[in-house]
C-alpha cells in the first residue's frame, strides 16, 4: 500500500506502542490522555437479507435497540463528554441510549458513514446472492482496492479525520463515535499497520462492539477491543464463524 501514509499527518499516522485490549497508558509523556470509542451500531431489522449500505430506512431490530441499551450501561461511569454518530438511522439509533444515560446530545459526522458499495440493494446469501451473476463479476477484478466500493485508503483518510475531531472535542476525557463495520475495521488496521484488504469475515468488529483509540496528545498510543453485547449477538455474526445459508445478517 506504499503512498498511502503520505495522506495522512504524522502524528495522527504513528503507530501505537501498545494494542492490548484495555491497554492503560495514562502515564505515557506528551500531553492529556483522550479516549475515543468507535461504537459498531446493533443489529439491524433487515429481513430480506440485502446489503443496505448508505440506503435510508434500514433501522435497529428489538435485538439491536437491545445492544444498544446494553452499551449504554457498559459506559453510564466513563468520563464520557461527547457523542457523535454516522448520519444513518442504524447508527443514530444506537447512539441514542448512550447520549441519553450520559445526558449528552448527538452531534453528527458524515466522515462515520458506511463505506459506499455498488451492490447496496442485493442479497448475498451463501449459494444464493449476487455473485451468482456474471453481470456482477466486473465489480470483483481488484480486491486490494477494492473494485467494488470505496476505495479502503480513502475510508482511512475519513475515519482519521473523524477520531481527530472526536478527541478534539473530548480532549482529556472520552468520545463515542458510532460508525460501520468495514470503516471500522479500516482505521484500526491502518493504525495497527497491517494490510487493509483482508477476509471479511475475520474482522474483530463485532455488532455494538467497542474500538477504543487512546491518544498521549495528538498521538494515537493503544488500541482497545471489547465486546459489551457479545451474549447478545447470534453466533453466525461473530468474527470468524463460518457463513450458515440462509441467515439473515448482512449490512454493516
Amino acid at each position: 500500500m506504499a503512498g498511502e501514509s503520505e495522506r495522512l499527518s504524522a502524528a495522527d499516522a504513528a503507530s501505537p506502542q501498545e494494542t492490548a485490549a484495555g491497554g492503560d497508558v495514562s502515564g505515557a509523556e506528551g500531553g492529556e490522555t483522550t479516549v475515543v470509542h468507535l461504537l459498531r451500531h446493533g443489529e439491524v431489522h433487515n429481513p430480506e437479507g440485502v446489503l443496505y449500505g448508505r440506503r435510508p430506512g434500514y433501522h435497529l431490530s428489538a435485538l439491536g435497540r437491545q445492544m444498544a441499551e446494553r452499551v449504554a450501561e457498559h459506559l453510564a461511569d466513563r468520563d464520557i463528554t461527547h457523542v457523535v454518530s454516522s448520519p444513518l438511522e442504524r447508527a443514530q439509533e444506537t447512539a441514542a441510549p448512550v447520549a441519553k444515560v450520559l445526558s449528552l446530545d448527538i452531534a453528527t459526522d458524515e466522515r462515520l458513514i458506511e463505506a459506499a458499495n455498488v451492490f447496496e440493494g442485493k442479497t448475498f446469501g451463501v449459494g444464493d446472492g449476487a455473485l451468482r451473476k456474471p453481470a456482477n463479476w466486473r465489480h470483483l477484478t481488484n480486491p486490494f482496492r477494492p473494485s467494488w466500493g470505496e476505495p479502503y485508503i480513502d475510508q482511512v483518510v475519513r475515519m482519521m479525520a473523524a477520531l481527530s475531531a472526536a478527541r478534539d472535542a473530548a480532549r482529556g476525557h472520552e468520545a463515542v463515535a458510532v460508525s460501520h463495520q468495514l470503516p471500522i475495521w479500516v482505521v484500526r488496521s491502518f493504525v495497527e499497520r497491517r494490510r487493509l484488504w483482508h477476509d471479511p469475515r475475520r474482522r474483530q468488529c463485532t455488532l455494538a462492539s467497542l474500538t477504543s483509540f487512546t491518544y498521549q496528545g495528538d498521538r494515537i498510543v493503544s488500541v482497545g477491543y471489547t465486546e459489551p453485547a457479545r451474549d447478545l449477538v447470534p453466533a453466525h455474526l461473530l468474527a470468524g464463524a463460518k457463513p450458515v445459508k440462509g441467515a439473515k445478517g448482512f449490512g454493516a
